[in-house]
């Protein structure tokens, strides 16, 4: 379960990623006015680190962003720090390109393979909970497995049109320049629909050596 603050944030997400995403090599709207198509979270078993992941567009193409927000700085993490942001509520917040962050790792992995579902998002409106509707629906192409295998030392690559991370028995594929056209194939897929969207697109494959 995933509680949402109603909080002001400076700067607010989408003026992080205005300064990050143009750094990327698999961003090509540079320049161009970019606006939320919708996210979804995950949960973290520990309840200390948010997972949620942004789709943003511009007029022709959309793009896959998860990210990560810790209450401290990830150790060894750098390179992966998008920047930091103040929570009228929970106070400063350190946001990553979840890629390079275990716990992001472990959570959609467990997605793919176990098929355990998106976090429920409910909104905190003083004190009492609200449940949210979904933006984004994901699910897993199965078959689906008992267990995720442990998170070992990362090795992260971006290209062109998405990210590959290596790490322990696992190479985990997140698409970050998404084909809306394709039809997903093959298993141990996360696919997503969402408003105006409703044939599946893939979003990430994991393989398990």
């Amino acid at each position: 379960m995933a509680i949402i603050h109603q909080a002001e944030l400076h700067p607010t997400k989408l003026e992080l990623l205005n300064g990050w995403l143009p750094h990327q090599p698999w961003f090509t709207a540079a320049g161009a006015a970019l606006r939320r198509v919708g996210s979804f979270r995950f949960d973290d078993p520990e309840g200390e680190v948010g997972i949620e992941t942004i789709l943003v567009a511009d007029r022709s193409s959309v793009f896959q962003v998860p990210l990560s927000y810790r209450g401290s700085a990830l150790h060894g993490a750098e390179s992966y720090l998008i920047g930091t942001m103040q929570h009228s509520v929970l106070g400063t917040r350190w946001v990553y390109d979840a890629c390079g962050d275990p716990c992001y790792l472990k959570a959609v992995a467990a997605a793919m393979l176990t098929g355990r579902p998106q976090a429920e998002q409910f909104l905190d409106v003083d004190g009492r909970l609200e449940a949210m509707p979904e933006s984004v629906v994901v699910g897993s192409t199965g078959p689906l497995h008992t267990a995720v295998p442990g998170i070992g030392s990362l090795a992260v690559r971006s290209t062109d049109a998405g990210t590959v991370v290596r790490t322990g028995e696992m190479e985990l594929l997140v698409i970050r320049r998404l084909n809306l056209a394709e039809q997903p194939v093959g298993t141990a897929a996360l696919t997503g629909t969402w408003a105006g969207q409703q044939t599946p697109v893939k979003l990430a494959a994991v393989t398990v050596r």
